[in-house]
This record gives C-alpha cells, sequence and structure tokens, in this order.
C-alpha cells in the first residue's frame, strides 16, 4: 500500500471531535482545524471520529459541516467521512439516477475493484438505496457496454496470482483472431477474456499479443470498438496493466483543458488516498511531466486546494 493519507500516531477521537466542534461553533469557522484533521487521519480514525462527535454532542458532525462550509471544500470534507464501500456505493447510484447517465464513473469504480469490494459495494447499494446495483446497471445502458458492466459487477473474476503461459499464449491468440483476424469483432470474446482472467495471467495475455499484432492491446481495443465499450475495455486493460498510471491519467483528464471536473478530482483523490497515491503522483510525473501536485494548485484555489493537497501527501 502506498497511500499518502496513514493513521496518525497517537490517535484520540475524542480529542479531535472536540478540536472540530470548537472550531465550528460561534461566529466564523476555523478551517485550519477541519483541513488538519480530516486531511490527514485514516478512514478508520474518521469513522471514530464520527462516532465520538454524535456521542459527545448528540449531533451528526456531517450536518455541522454542511452547515459552516460550502462549495467544492464542503463536498470534499463531506466525502471524506464515507466508508470507502458507501462511497463507492454513493457514487455509483449518483452516476445513475436522474437523466443520463455518467458512464466514465461506472467504468472507473467497476473496472478496478476487486471481487470482495464489488460485492460489499453491491450489499451497501441495496441497503442504502434498497434498489439492486445490477438492476439499475442494466436498465441504465445497453449492448456490449452494458455486457461489460453486468460481467464486472458479478466480482467473479480469477484472483490467482499463477500464470500458465500456454493459455495466456492461447488467449492473445483468441484476442487477435476476435478483433483483426477476422471480418468484425468477437466483442464476447474480448469480455470473456478481459473480464474473468486474473490480472497476473492478462499481463502475459498483453505481452503475447504484441508478439503476435505488432502493436498493443490498446491499439485493438481502440480500433475494434467505440465509445463507452471502449472506454471500458481500455480501462479494464489500463488498470489491470498498472493501475497508478490509470488512475494518473483519469487525474490528467479531470483538470486538462477548459474548466475542472470536480466530482472526479474530488472522489479520486479521497478514493485513492490510502492506496496507492504515492504511486499514482509517481506515474503522472512520469507520463506529463510535471506533478500532481502542480497541476491541483493551478487548477483549485483556497481551502478546497489546501484539502486537496493535504491529501495528496503536500
Amino acid at each position: 500500500m502506498t497511500g499518502t493519507v496513514k493513521p496518525v500516531a497517537n490517535f484520540n477521537a475524542n480529542a479531535d471531535a472536540e478540536a472540530l466542534r470548537k472550531a465550528m461553533k460561534g461566529i466564523g469557522t476555523d478551517e485550519k482545524v477541519l483541513i488538519e484533521i480530516l486531511g490527514t487521519r485514516s478512514n478508520e480514525q474518521i469513522q471514530a471520529i464520527v462516532l465520538a462527535f454524535k456521542t459527545q454532542f448528540g449531533k451528526d458532525l456531517a450536518d455541522d459541516l454542511k452547515s459552516e462550509t460550502s462549495g467544492n471544500f464542503r463536498q470534499t470534507i463531506l466525502h471524506r467521512l464515507y466508508t470507502p464501500t458507501k462511497y463507492d456505493a454513493t457514487q455509483l447510484h449518483d452516476a445513475i439516477k436522474g437523466a443520463g447517465t455518467n458512464e466514465k464513473v461506472l467504468i472507473e469504480i467497476l473496472c478496478t475493484r476487486n471481487n470482495a469490494e464489488i460485492k460489499a459495494i453491491k450489499e451497501e447499494y441495496k441497503k442504502m438505496f434498497n434498489k439492486d446495483l445490477e438492476k439499475d446497471i442494466i436498465g441504465d445502458t445497453s449492448g456490449h457496454f452494458r455486457r461489460l458492466l453486468v460481467s464486472l459487477v458479478q466480482g467473479a473474476r480469477d484472483e490467482s496470482t499463477n500464470v500458465d503461459q500456454a493459455a495466456a499464449k492461447a488467449d492473445a491468440d483468441a484476442l487477435y483472431k476476435a478483433g483483426e483476424g477476422q471480418w468484425g469483432t468477437d466483442e464476447s470474446k474480448f469480455n470473456q477474456i478481459l473480464v474473468s482472467r486474473s490480472a497476473a495471467h492478462l499481463r502475459v495475455v498483453f505481452d503475447e499479443f504484441k508478439k503476435v499484432a505488432k502493436h498493443d492491446i490498446y491499439a485493438s481495443i481502440s480500433k475494434e470498438f467505440s465509445g463507452d465499450v471502449e472506454d471500458g475495455m481500455l480501462a479494464v486493460a489500463r488498470s489491470t496493466e498498472h493501475a497508478p498510471t490509470y488512475f494518473a491519467e483519469r487525474l490528467y483528464k479531470s483538470m486538462k483543458g477548459a474548466g475542472t471536473d470536480d466530482n472526479s478530482l474530488i472522489r479520486l483523490v479521497i478514493s485513492r488516498s490510502e492506496i496507492d497515491m504515492a504511486e499514482i503522483k509517481e506515474a503522472f510525473q512520469k507520463k506529463y511531466g510535471k506533478t500532481l501536485a502542480s497541476f491541483i494548485q493551478d487548477d483549485t484555489s483556497g481551502d478546497y486546494e489546501k484539502i486537496l493537497m493535504k491529501l495528496i501527501g503536500h
């Protein structure tokens, strides 16, 4: 684990709860205290603070934060209060509900979580929204993209680390035959291999594929697919090959060009801060020649910028 947010030593939930209450009581809010506490405690520690706050003061920390803050800063600190599973479930629900679907969020979460995480997300989704995640996805998507997401939401990928070289070569050949090796594309073969095989196995498959096709799997996917299903297949392939690079690309896309996709920026920073943010920062610098911190500083300001910087370890 190469997270930038780690549990703090000598942690005291009651003291933190008290400090937060004090920072919000009376006229004006001491944002510095909110940033220091909610930007540096691990998720487990934050859950303890939420409980301590309610126990001591008989009210929800989230409600106080909501009334004392605003904008993207408010959104970031409120999102820090969720457990990772609840956060994913909420983000998926937001991506599906209402008019239009945010396919990118569905792809980002479902393509990069492991089996246990996906099963936990489905249970949490049911509990929070009294709805079935798979049914909601089916109702909101179509075609090969729907099939890809339904396959992913089963949470049944092989997670072994042993690789059978011959089987990997056979899969590489099958992918080649399903795409360039014929007229038209056998989408279900791509779906079957990319969704069910282990990450270790797929990395070898991609190496073998390059030998057969004389170009990488990404070029093949982009040639054979388009739209959401292309994005989804690329996300599966990229996150399997090297997850930090995939997330670095997502962060870059949330900030480059005019305007910032703040929802994505916040979600990516929060959900990776305790997992692999240090590696993501490395991958970002390597790919774009600039630090993630410099991008965030250019794209955000004020307390919002400060909390994001804290979360990425600056």
